[in-house]
């Protein structure tokens, strides 16, 4: 089972307390971008067997929502940040790398 523990409320939540946001970081297609930029950010995911970076709410705890690290095939979770930070801290980096040591990330 999926545990991942809220940045917000500091709750260890078992994932049916969470609801799943979808990869995370994806930047919006702005006002006057074209029809295949919109296309792009609706549904190409990256969808990674390993290390990932998702969106979760704490659904049935305080509601926010906020971003994870995690192994998409042991279920590891690498760390746990809030929605608001534009890119994954440096500590959830490290962690990550000691796993997958080649592991990049790009916005």
């Amino acid at each position: 089972m999926l545990i991942l523990t809220c940045p917000y409320c500091g709750v260890d939540a078992c994932e049916t307390e969470l609801a799943p946001g979808g990869e995370a970081h994806v930047k919006r297609a702005g006002p006057g971008s074209d029809d295949a930029a919109f296309e792009s950010y609706m549904f190409d995911r990256a969808n990674p067997k390993g290390a990932h970076l998702e969106r979760w709410r704490h659904a049935y705890g305080c509601g926010k929502w906020f971003l994870a690290a995690r192994d998409t095939v042991t279920l590891q979770v690498f760390g746990t940040y809030p929605a608001q930070t534009t890119e994954p801290p440096a500590n959830v980096l490290a962690e990550i790398r000691k796993v997958h040591p080649n592991w990049e990330w790009s916005a």
